[in-house]
């Protein structure tokens, strides 16, 4: 047969193996197996390079992760969160309660702070670790829209100098990152498509100053099957396998922006100006310590499976504790030492 051909029988194999087993889910004591479908939103790993031990999920010979010689977030990180457009108090608290987690050493195991000791493993060119140190250091309310109702990737950094500008909180170079969070009214180019969240630095044209942000948007009522996934699902999906889960927190788009938030988090901690830990060549398209778990929230995930995660007595699932008693699902990100993706949620599987 012809390569063309031998592509599409390898598809076609791959994707009646898929429905095949996603027919079933299983459950082990506190965890939930999640047996979910492929999603399209998802890369498919590198056939045959997988490691066979669930113990280093997403591990691949494939993956050639590099340190570019730019710096990571090794102080304590301070972060700006700009609230645009019209958000209700108990949305914005979870997300807060979240970003707050990252230091709090209270919460039982498994907690958002031991998923942060994975991303606190890089470092820079001088040894120093990413901080373990999270705090937020100041919040501007942008209720007017100020750049209207769609945005684009530049027009966020007008967003960022809006803000800057109103002296809600100083212009933090040395610490700072400017978190720019949209309600579920707001749209992006490439939103739903091709993106969920993103980050980047300002321009000294735009903003007058380089600093670390990220962009994450309120998924809720445009695309939460793609960008708040798995509390939602395509309608392709419909019938098949476990569904839908609950999320954490009852709220399929802020729960859903919590694990965008802290993808984003954790690149933008580990190449805060597109020069420091990625893999491949090409710093316009870097694949970054998320991109490389995209998809994996536990033990045994990959090819379109999330993994084992926990469900408390309601139902709902999660992964992560967090402070004030809150349960998140955070996807994992790539270990240094591991090679492979890791979360405090691992099942030891000896």
């Amino acid at each position: 047969m012809s390569q063309a051909q031998n592509l599409f029988l390898l598809l076609t194999l791959f994707l009646l193996f898929s429905l095949l087993s996603l027919a079933t889910s299983e459950q082990n004591g506190d965890f939930q197996t999640l047996n979910t479908k492929f999603n399209p939103k998802i890369p498919l790993p590198p056939l045959r390079t997988l490691s066979s031990s669930k113990r280093f999920e997403g591990s691949s010979d494939l993956v050639k992760l590099k340190y570019h010689m730019g710096p990571v977030l090794s102080s304590p990180i301070n972060i700006y969160l700009i609230w645009y457009g019209n958000w209700a108090r108990p949305h914005k608290q979870l997300i807060k309660d979240f970003l707050l987690s990252i230091s709090d050493t209270t919460a039982p195991h498994p907690s958002v702070s031991d998923w942060w000791k994975t991303v606190s493993l890089y470092t820079d060119q001088t040894g120093a670790n990413i901080s373990r140190t999270v705090s937020i250091a100041g919040e501007y309310s942008d209720l007017r829209y100020s750049n209207g109702k769609h945005l684009t990737r530049l027009s966020i950094q007008d967003v960022i100098a809006t803000a800057v500008r109103s002296k809600p909180f100083p212009v933090d170079h040395r610490k700072g990152i400017y978190l720019v969070l949209t309600s579920d009214d707001v749209t992006m180019d490439e939103y739903c498509r091709a993106v969920c969240g993103f980050h980047y630095f300002t321009f000294p044209s735009k903003v007058g100053y380089t600093l670390p942000y990220a962009w994450v948007g309120n998924s809720g009522t445009q695309c939460p099957e793609v960008c708040a996934y798995p509390f939602a699902v395509p309608e392709y999906m419909a019938g098949g396998g476990p569904g839908k889960l609950s999320p954490p927190n009852g709220n399929v788009g802020v729960d859903g922006m919590v694990s965008v938030i802290a993808h984003e988090l954790a690149e933008l901690s580990s190449n805060p100006l597109v020069n420091a830990w990625y893999a491949g060549e090409d710093p316009t398209a870097p694949t970054e310590i998320g991109d490389l778990c995209e998809g994996l929230y536990g033990t045994g995930g990959g090819g379109g499976y999330i993994g084992e995660v926990m469900k408390d007595k309601d139902g709902r699932t999660f992964n992560v504790n967090g402070l004030r008693n809150r349960k998140f699902l955070v996807q994992w990100v790539w270990s240094p030492i591991l090679n492979a993706c890791a979360g405090p949620n691992a099942v030891d599987l000896n």
